[in-house]
């Protein structure tokens, strides 16, 4: 498999959730919790995933970061055949729909979206938090090519294999992409960074803190055995590590 970080930038995230963009003439002085937002495309022989949207950032000329890097690597967003998205978090899910002269549509028009029915009635349950962009949250679902998970765990396909593990939200799920003996492991926010597996602590930004950090004491342990790529969304510096 060919895996692609398609980093949107580092940033700095404030209380109310909105984003600043890091440069060098403000890292130091920017206020609020410092990540990247990374997504990552996995190419197999199958499929085109993409794992999570990122928040659909645009550069200086006003272009799409994201579709910047897959122009780079002659990747058309039409080529993407399956979105799956951990959780419903603005910085996750914003640059899967596209503001155009008529409304709104699809970024990856020919992909299907994969979607926990449970993450999202829990945000609808909290109308008001600022994690969520409920405007872009009506329109994804508005969205062709809808695929509505309800199972704890399962196959998508041979290669795509989920589970609904929670910690950072009720019902973020994570995924495990494998093809010819390698695992890449996405275990989105609850293991977001390298510094995760080094300090084992309970965050209080999460749901369930301790659900998470057990998690990845556990995730860290099979990811040894079974030598699995990690893909972090959030690392200011990594994208992939092996433990």
């Amino acid at each position: 498999m060919k895996i692609i970080p398609l980093k949107e930038g580092n940033f700095s995230a404030s209380k109310t959730k909105d984003f600043s963009l890091l440069t060098a003439e403000n890292i130091d002085t920017a206020k609020g919790i410092k990540m990247s937002v990374q997504p990552f495309l996995i190419i197999t022989e199958n499929d085109y995933i993409l794992l999570d949207t990122g928040m659909g950032w645009k550069n200086e000329n006003e272009v799409s970061v994201v579709s910047e890097i897959l122009d780079r690597e002659n990747i058309k967003p039409e080529q993407i055949t399956k979105v799956l998205l951990s959780h419903l978090h603005k910085d996750h899910i914003e640059g899967a729909v596209t503001a155009t002269d008529y409304g709104f549509e699809a970024t990856f028009p020919n992909a299907e979206i994969y979607i926990q029915k449970r993450e999202l009635d829990f945000a609808m349950e909290n109308k008001g938090n600022p994690s969520f962009d409920f405007d872009t949250l009506e329109k994804l679902i508005q969205l062709p090519h809808i695929v509505w998970m309800h199972e704890d765990k399962g196959q998508i396909t041979d290669e795509i294999s989920y589970e609904v593990v929670g910690g950072h939200t009720p019902f973020m799920q994570v995924f495990w992409i494998r093809e010819n003996e390698e695992t890449a492991f996405y275990g989105a926010d609850d293991l977001p960074q390298a510094s995760y597996l080094k300090y084992h602590l309970a965050y209080k930004s999460d749901f369930d803190g301790r659900k998470a950090m057990e998690l990845r004491l556990k995730w860290e342990k099979e990811a040894r055995e079974n030598r699995w790529k990690i893909l972090l969304y959030h690392d200011l510096d990594k994208a992939i590590v092996e433990v």
